[in-house]
């Protein structure tokens, strides 16, 4: 079986099942030997942050000598971004190969009325790779939500970890803060540790805390006091970072490269998993945790793609994110002319989004993201004059960043964010050119 082919019988499965549940990929994993059961995993949930969080823990875990599977999603700019050891990508011929021997499976079980979603193969082909590989320790990031999520058939993880929660996916989720933290939280497995991003929604620590004591987990807070910032800019960030749980008045002193305050929180959370990962008998040096930490990438998170003019490139998509690249903007730009390039799908809640960013912008281009579910370049280009903004559609991304660019100073900035299907095309269109 070729690459392509591989890519071809991943696509033709369903994206959600006919229901909720565990019980189908569970089988699956059974049939396939188990292999879940043979690995430690770092398992990670939330609305915001999994990724950054996921980024650095996978980063400082390599320097500290563990050989360390990723499992990330969406992608951004390849599909095989959601499969990672020690920074690198799953090789095609490895994909294709393991995609042709779990593949049968899949079509035995739903000879069987056991239908397995793409999303469910996909993490069965991951996990039989880490496990082929003999994984130290996998960084495991959720899908959607927590409790119903594939990658919730593991036993109790090295760490659970919560990160921030928002108001998406509202529909399956449900619609308050406390529903999204319970479904987050059905990752906390009995006797384990639980780390929490110390910046919640009222009502969300107070659910994490009842159902971690529930399954008998220490709760360790990830306190955004605990981290002092000294120096920022569009090459990172510089912070001191207190951590009470492992060394008693510890502060130490960190470089990140991801951009945004809301950066120095996702780390916070990170280095306080370190510190429930050393009592779990990992041995993690200082000097790895400093290296892990300033290495960290992340494509589309408050990337900088080019300088003079400033293009910045970040996901966001809901409101949380919509806040945290505000927040960023306004730090790192100040006074500068900005431009904006966006597109959204219409299944978000783009209005309480869009209505957080739309004051930073001088002007703003709509683009229809290449999705089914994506709202029109026109459609979102009114919905953003209905805000007060001046916006305009355009009918392809590399209009839209020639028109962004033309309408910018030298001093000015380009910041294109929105959803991360928009992203993946816009990073190509950019770094192209």
């Amino acid at each position: 079986m070729t690459y392509q082919e591989a890519m071809e019988k991943i696509n033709s499965l369903l994206v959600f099942g006919s229901k909720p549940g565990l019980k189908r990929v569970g089988e699956l994993m059974e049939r396939l030997g188990s292999p879940e059961k043979m690995l430690r995993f770092v398992h990670v949930a939330g609305t915001n942050g999994k990724g950054s969080v996921c980024a650095y823990l996978s980063c400082i875990l390599q320097q500290a000598g563990y050989k360390t599977g990723l499992f990330i999603s969406p992608f951004v700019v390849d599909f095989r971004e959601r499969f990672q050891i020690n920074g690198e990508m799953i090789p095609e011929e490895r994909l294709a190969e393991l995609v042709e021997m779990i593949f049968p499976v899949v079509e035995q079980m739903k000879d069987e009325g056991k239908i397995i979603t793409e999303f469910e193969f996909v993490f069965a082909v991951a996990i039989a790779w880490y496990c082929r590989e003999k994984c130290d320790v996998v960084v495991l990031e959720t899908g959607l939500g927590g409790r119903f999520d594939a990658t919730n058939i593991i036993d109790t993880p090295l760490a659970s970890v919560i990160m921030s929660i928002s108001l998406d996916h509202t529909a399956i989720l449900g619609d308050t803060y406390e529903k999204i933290a319970f479904e987050k939280c059905g990752i906390i497995k009995p006797d384990g540790i639980t780390v929490l991003y110390g910046d919640q929604p009222e009502g969300v620590t107070e659910v994490v805390r009842a159902v971690a004591e529930k399954q008998h987990n220490r709760l360790l807070i990830a306190d955004p006091a605990s981290v002092q910032k000294i120096s920022t800019g569009l090459d990172g960030t510089h912070f001191r970072f207190r951590e009470d749980v492992y060394e008693e008045g510890a502060k130490k002193q960190y470089q990140i490269s991801l951009l945004g305050n809301h950066q120095l929180k996702n780390a916070a959370a990170a280095l306080t998993t370190v510190a429930a990962l050393r009592t779990r008998g990992l041995y993690i040096p200082e000097a790895a945790v400093c290296m892990g930490l300033k290495n960290a990438s992340f494509p589309a998170r408050l990337e900088v793609l080019r300088r003079e003019p400033t293009v910045l490139l970040d996901g966001a998509h809901n409101p949380g994110g919509a806040a945290a690249l505000r927040d960023a903007v306004s730090e790192l730009l100040p006074g500068q002319q900005r431009i904006g390039i966006v597109g959204m799908l219409a299944d978000k809640d783009v209005r309480g989004a869009l209505s957080l960013l739309t004051p930073l912008f001088d002007r703003l281009i709509t683009v229809t993201p290449d999705n089914p579910r994506a709202m029109s370049a026109r459609e979102l280009a009114e919905l953003l004059t209905s805000l007060g903004a001046s916006a305009e559609p355009e009918d392809s991304y590399e209009a839209a960043y020639q028109k962004a660019l033309s309408y910018t100073d030298q001093d000015g900035a380009v910041v294109v964010f929105g959803s991360l299907y928009l992203a993946s095309d816009m990073r190509r269109v950019i770094l192209e050119k």
